[in-house]
C-alpha cells in the first residue's frame, strides 16, 4: 500500500504503474482463458489459451464429440460415440476421472438446472435418454424420430427440445410426463439449437436446406426462416450446423458446414449479413464471453480459426488435432 511519497510526480507515476499492473492482469487472465477442442480421431480434448496457443492434450473416451461444463466449471464432460460413455473430466488436474455408460452413439446432450440430470440424443437407438449423473443409472427414455441430435432443455428444466435429423422435425417434450407433446416441423436434417430473444425463439440449423428455422417458443409455430447463399458455392454444399449468440444476443453466428464460411445474422431483422472464409467443413461455434473472438473448428481441414467478431476477419487457424467436432471455451 502506498501511503505517502514524495515529489507528487512520483506519487503519481506510482499509482499510474498500480494501475497499468491491473489491467496487464486482466490482459492475462484473457489471454490464459481456455479453449477445449474435442477431437474424433484423436480421443482427446486440445487444450488452448484465448489466443489459440495450444496448452496439453486430454486423453478421453472413443470419439469425443459435444462438450459441456458443469455449473462451478470443475467438471467437462464429453460425449464419446464410439464408446458409449459421457466422459468427466476434471478441469484442475486435466484429466479425465470417471465416466458414465450411454446409449448406443450418443452425440449431443443438455444438462438439467440442478446439474444432475444429462439428457442425450442416442442416435443409432433413436431415443433421448435421461441418466443420474452421480449413480451413473439410466432414468428413462422418450422415443424420439430417427437420428436424434440437438437436445436443448428450457430454463426451468421441465421441458426438452430435440432434432430428428430424419424426420425433419422438432420434438418438444415434457420431462415430467416422459413424452413427446408436439412435433415442429422444421426444414431438411435439423440439427443444433440456439435460444435467442431472451428465450422467446428458438433457432434451428437445417443442414440439407441450407436454412435455419425461427420457432416461437410460445406457440411452437416457425415464425421465420433464414437462408443462407455463398458466392461461387452450389446451395448443396451450404451445410449450417452450428451456431453461436454473441453476448448481446444482438447477433447469430452460423457455420455454413462445407461451405466453408461462417455468417453473421442479424437476430431482431433475420437478415444474414457478413462472412468468414474459414477452414474446411465449419462446424463446431462457440464465442468468447468478451464477443470479440468467434472459435470456429473445421472437421476436413483438422483446425480451427479463431474470426475477429468486429472486423469479421479470420485472424488465425490453428491445427487441432483429426476431425475436429466441437470447441468450449471457460475465461
Amino acid at each position: 500500500m502506498i501511503r505517502a511519497c514524495r515529489p507528487l510526480f512520483l506519487c503519481r507515476a506510482l499509482r499510474l504503474l498500480a494501475f497499468g499492473a491491473v489491467l496487464g492482469g486482466a490482459t492475462l487472465a484473457l489471454a490464459q482463458g481456455k479453449v477445449y477442442v474435442s477431437s474424433e480421431k484423436d480421443n482427446k480434448l486440445y487444450v488452448f489459451d484465448a489466443k489459440g496457443e495450444r496448452l496439453s492434450a486430454i486423453d478421453v473416451c472413443q470419439r469425443p464429440r459435444h462438450m459441456m461444463f458443469n455449473a462451478s466449471r470443475s467438471q467437462l464432460y464429453v460425449c464419446c460415440g464410439d464408446s458409449n460413455q459421457l466422459g468427466v473430466v476434471d478441469t484442475a488436474s486435466g484429466k479425465m476421472t470417471g465416466t458414465v455408460p450411454l446409449g448406443d452413439s450418443p452425440e449431443i446432450f443438455d444438462l438439467s438446472p440442478d446439474g444432475k440430470t444429462a439428457y442425450v440424443s442416442i442416435e443409432d437407438e433413436n431415443v433421448m435418454a435421461a441418466y443420474d449423473l452421480a449413480t451413473k443409472k439410466p432414468l428413462f427414455e422418450v422415443k424420439t424420430g430417427g437420428e436424434p441430435e440437438g437436445v436443448l432443455l428450457t430454463a426451468d428444466g421441465r421441458f426438452a427440445y430435440v432434432t430428428s435429423e430424419v424426420a425433419n422435425v422438432v420434438h418438444y417434450i415434457d420431462l415430467g410426463q416422459k413424452k413427446v407433446l408436439r412435433n415442429i416441423k422444421v426444414g431438411k436434417r435439423p440439427r443444433r439449437f440456439v435460444l435467442a430473444a431472451g428465450g422467446a425463439e428458438l433457432w434451428v440449423t437445417n443442414e440439407l436446406d441450407a436454412t435455419v428455422s425461427v420457432v416461437d417458443t410460445k406457440d411452437h409455430s416457425v415464425k421465420a426462416t433464414v437462408k443462407f447463399a455463398v458466392k461461387g458455392m452450389r446451395e448443396a454444399d451450404i451445410t449450417p450446423v452450428g451456431m453461436a449468440l454473441s453476448p448481446d444476443g444482438k447477433t447469430l453466428w452460423v457455420g455454413l458446414g462445407k461451405a466453408n464460411h461462417v455468417v453473421e445474422v442479424d437476430v431482431a431483422t433475420k437478415k444474414a449479413g457478413r462472412q468468414v472464409l474459414v477452414g474446411k467443413r465449419a462446424w463446431g461455434l462457440t464465442m468468447h464471453p468478451d464477443g470479440k473472438t468467434l472459435y470456429v473448428t473445421n472437421g476436413l481441414s483438422d483446425d480451427m480459426t479463431l474470426v475477429d467478431t468486429a472486423d469479421a476477419k479470420a485472424i488465425r487457424t490453428v491445427a487441432v488435432g483429426r476431425v475436429p467436432h466441437s470447441v468450449l471455451v471457460m475465461p
